[in-house]
């Protein structure tokens, strides 16, 4: 049972946790006052039948109101979230049960011989503690599903009626006062524990959504920095292109012979054109190891992600070897962000082994909810992008691997051979 029970929390993502555990907080709140404040009532009877049976209900009442608060106060915090409706249905039977209550324990202070062997100031003390103890679960989801002035003003309102009522019917106005502190103090109490609660949910639940909004964003800047790269290389070829197509169509007209010399270099211009968008499609565009990582670090931290990059920073690699890294370190980026809802850190290592003359980076990030399942560079990878990777590094004689290492945790792992002679400090 406490192993499905933590696998079902280990299943939860961060803000889930954070939410459940700010929730059950809540609805466990209730049930102090039931058994703090109502229960010490029930030695207040002294074997008295009508008192015995004032107390119970009072007690059991309490009780019912406990059970009940769980939904109550589950849809007040939705309603005070904005994901659901007003629980007018709930709130009501809660205020009817406090109302039943609350007529119980003013009873029980009302007869006459409260039990032998008690003192009346400390019954008097006792069933004013109940009292204000079993406004509390009301009061808390009355604050969330009305804004802060209607519940001040609301609370406002019931103690002056009570100081006027109890005032006029007991005589005591000093007695009605220190009711009406006791209605304030538990109003204001109630008000600071669960309204502040559904704020902190709402706040967690904002930063959550734009933690998410920054992930997409970073995503659309790589394919917006992708879509830079293809212009780049098509804008200029083209607008030569157009340019010397055009020359060679006025030379065409007056027949002169220089109109073949540039339709073969419109000729030539288009090739090239045809072998650098392929060398970006590709990702054979050759790249700077240091600018992408510097790139991977500056989006993955807009993102709230911490990253390091570790490892051989004054190795200098051939040029295809940085190229395709580079390559390595945009397309895991991506991956971090599109996979991993509750990253935090990311490492990126890069390491030479000189005894397998091997080139190791691993890119490790925690905060993967899902299970993808486990990759090597011999077999077929899922997802167009981590397959790309696999035909981008065959050419190197290089191999990919990926898959989850630990709870939450997944690795990117690239080697690729080096000849020591080709790798300079």
């Amino acid at each position: 049972m406490i192993g499905q029970l933590r696998a079902m929390w280990r299943r939860r993502s961060q803000v889930g946790m954070v939410e459940a555990y700010f929730r059950w907080t809540l609805y466990a709140i209730p049930w102090l006052p039931v058994i703090g404040g109502v229960m010490p009532v029930m030695g207040l009877t002294g074997g008295s039948p009508l008192l015995v049976v004032l107390a119970v209900g009072a007690s059991g009442l309490n009780v019912v109101q406990g059970v009940l608060s769980l939904p109550l106060l589950n849809r007040a915090l939705n309603r005070y979230l904005k994901l659901g409706a007003t629980p007018r249905g709930l709130l009501l039977v809660s205020g009817v049960l406090t109302l039943a209550a609350e007529v119980a324990l003013v009873a029980l202070v009302a007869v006459d011989s409260i039990g032998p062997g008690h003192s009346s100031d400390g019954t008097l003390a006792t069933v004013s503690i109940a009292v204000g103890a079993t406004l509390t679960p009301f009061l808390m989801a009355h604050s969330l599903v009305v804004s802060k002035r209607q519940f001040l003003a609301a609370l406002a309102a019931a103690t002056a009626g009570l100081i006027l009522l109890f005032g006029v019917l007991t005589g005591a106005w000093l007695g009605s006062l220190a009711v009406a502190i006791l209605l304030v103090f538990t109003g204001l109490w109630s008000f600071v524990i669960a309204r502040p609660t559904g704020w902190l949910l709402g706040v967690v639940r904002k930063l959550d959504a734009a933690r998410g909004t920054e992930a997409r964003l970073a995503v659309a800047e790589e394919r917006l920095r992708f879509g830079r790269d293809l212009h780049d290389v098509m804008g200029r070829n083209l607008a030569v292109i157009a340019l010397k197509s055009e020359l060679a169509v006025q030379l065409a007209r007056r027949e002169r012979p220089e109109a073949v010399e540039q339709m073969v270099e419109v000729q030539r211009i288009a090739q090239e054109s045809q072998r650098e968008v392929r060398e970006v499609v590709r990702g054979y565009r050759k790249a700077d190891l240091r600018a992408e990582l510097t790139g991977a670090r500056s989006i993955l931290r807009a993102a709230g992600v911490d990253c390091r990059i570790e490892g051989e920073d004054e190795t200098r690699l051939p040029p295809e070897v940085e190229s395709a890294l580079g390559w390595v370190v945009r397309e895991g980026t991506t991956n971090v962000l599109r996979h991993a809802a509750e990253v935090r850190h990311c490492v990126v290592r890069t390491l030479i082994d000189p005894h397998r003359s091997l080139l190791v980076m691993t890119m490790e990030n925690d905060g993967v909810t899902t299970h993808r399942p486990v990759t090597t560079g011999a077999g077929s990878l899922p997802g167009s992008g981590l397959k790309g990777l696999r035909e981008r590094l065959q050419p190197l004689g290089g191999t990919l691997a990926s898959g989850p290492v630990r709870q939450g945790s997944y690795r990117l792992t690239v080697e690729l051979p080096m000849a020591m002679g080709a790798v300079t400090g």
